[in-house]
């Protein structure tokens, strides 16, 4: 007999948080399963991600954004170019302590993204629609995340003013370095590459890390 999709998509996340190290409680487990429910739900009708199977899903999505924790800098985090709340979305509801601003300048993923922090009940994202070059927002960030958003060079000019001076530009990609990547602008450097491994995904992925140099 077939084994329950609800379960199948359970034991995926639990195994690959476990390969991953994370202490993440059940009822994160839950939620972040949720998210995916309420994903494929409204993927049907408004084409949020190419990824349409819920297994796919938990390892091109969750488990990927997870992958990052351990090296998540800062507690006032903003991630552009989010989509469907990606990263920001998996890893505001494993660091609730955290505050997570969603970016992106498309309408319905924005309105999905809404609808995730009702129904999730995250109370620590904060939702941006907006293009990020326009965004002026109230408070410096200490770290900026993204998932295959630009190359490295247009995330530096393109972010770099959301950014404390001590802040951290962290680039979630695949290969690394990227096919014709050019230098970085001036008084930016990128400080650390650090090699990832995503449970059940035989890809590359890296995490950059890009800092301001001092003045």
């Amino acid at each position: 007999m077939s084994q329950n999709p609800a379960d199948n998509n359970k034991r995926i996340l639990s195994a690959g948080i476990k390969e991953l190290g994370l202490g993440i409680t059940e009822s994160q487990q839950k939620k972040l399963l949720d998210y995916i429910a309420l994903l494929l739900k409204w993927n049907k009708a408004y084409n949020l991600t190419a990824i349409r199977q819920s297994e796919s899903m938990i390892v091109r999505h969750l488990l990927d954004s997870l992958s990052v924790s351990a090296y998540l800098t800062g507690d006032n985090i903003i991630d552009v170019g989010t989509g469907p709340g990606i990263p920001g979305i998996p890893l505001a509801i494993i660091f609730p302590h955290r505050r997570f601003t969603l970016l992106d300048s498309n309408g319905k993923k924005v309105r999905f993204i809404h609808q995730a922090k009702q129904s999730l009940s995250l109370d620590n994202i904060d939702i941006v629609q907006n293009r990020v070059e326009e965004y002026q927002p109230d408070q410096l960030f200490d770290a900026v995340i993204s998932r295959a958003f630009t190359s490295l060079e247009q995330m530096v000019l393109t972010t770099g003013h959301l950014l404390k001076d001590t802040g951290l530009i962290q680039a979630m990609k695949g290969s690394y370095p990227e096919p014709d990547q050019k230098p970085l602008p001036e008084s930016w450097e990128v400080e650390k590459v650090i090699k990832l491994s995503v449970p059940k995904l035989n890809e590359q992925r890296h995490l950059v890390n890009i800092r301001r140099l001092p003045s």
